[in-house]
């Protein structure tokens, strides 16, 4: 019998995984948990097989809590779970020592598979979003580019820009023209929206990241 831990703060969402898991002859749910900070101390109390974690939990995000159940409980084998799945999001995952990445809108029958599959050992990961990854597209702007387009995706104008960042309006129009011109973006939105889908602009409260989906899964 696989043991698994499930963390998920959408009590529906939570709900309907327990469910559909505890449908399975060999997988047995035993701990559910909505907060990020109560993954590792509940891992650690009931010492699951599997532990699907959320990749934005409240608190402790899904792959700070990752991260530390494999130092922690290197035993218990983690699969992470998201509404976003991006290149970026996968690598993330992956360094924090997840051996399993399930997009939520996947097939029903995915999941069981996958925590069976986790269990036994193998590395489960989506093989269109494994391709992208391999292919993804390079990150071609500067750190200071990368600034200047993190405040221009809040909306802000050139001078807010400018005044954040302790820069004149016309440094930062020539960094929004160089912006276009490497990302082949007509205009800023779509620079920021290309920055978001390619995990480039990642968000620092990563339970953002459900509002930014992977291009080829719209």
């Amino acid at each position: 019998m696989i043991s698994v831990l499930i963390a998920e703060d959408m009590h529906l969402v939570r709900g309907a995984m327990v469910a559909l898991l505890s449908a399975e002859h060999d997988i047995k749910v035993i701990e559910e948990v909505g907060h990020g900070d109560d993954v590792v101390p509940c891992c650690l109390r009931a010492r699951p097989d599997v532990a699907l974690i959320d990749i934005g939990l409240p608190g402790t995000d899904g792959l700070a809590a990752a991260s530390e159940l494999k130092r922690s409980l290197p035993t218990c084998k983690t699969v992470m779970l998201t509404g976003l799945a991006t290149p970026t999001a996968l690598r993330r995952a992956l360094d924090a020592g997840a051996r399993g990445f399930v997009v939520k809108d996947a097939p029903a029958g995915e999941l069981a598979d996958c925590v069976r599959r986790v269990a036994g050992g193998e590395r489960v990961i989506d093989a269109e979003l494994a391709v992208a990854a391999l292919h993804a597209r390079e990150n071609p702007l500067t750190a200071r580019e990368l600034e200047v387009l993190k405040v221009a995706a809040e909306g802000e104008p050139v001078n807010e820009i400018a005044k954040r960042l302790f820069l004149s309006g016309g440094t930062v129009r020539n960094y929004l023209s160089r912006i276009l011109a490497k990302m082949g973006a007509r205009t800023r939105v779509e620079a920021v929206a290309i920055a978001q889908e390619a995990g480039w602009l990642w968000p620092e409260d990563v339970r953002k990241i459900g509002l930014i989906r992977y291009r080829t899964r719209a």
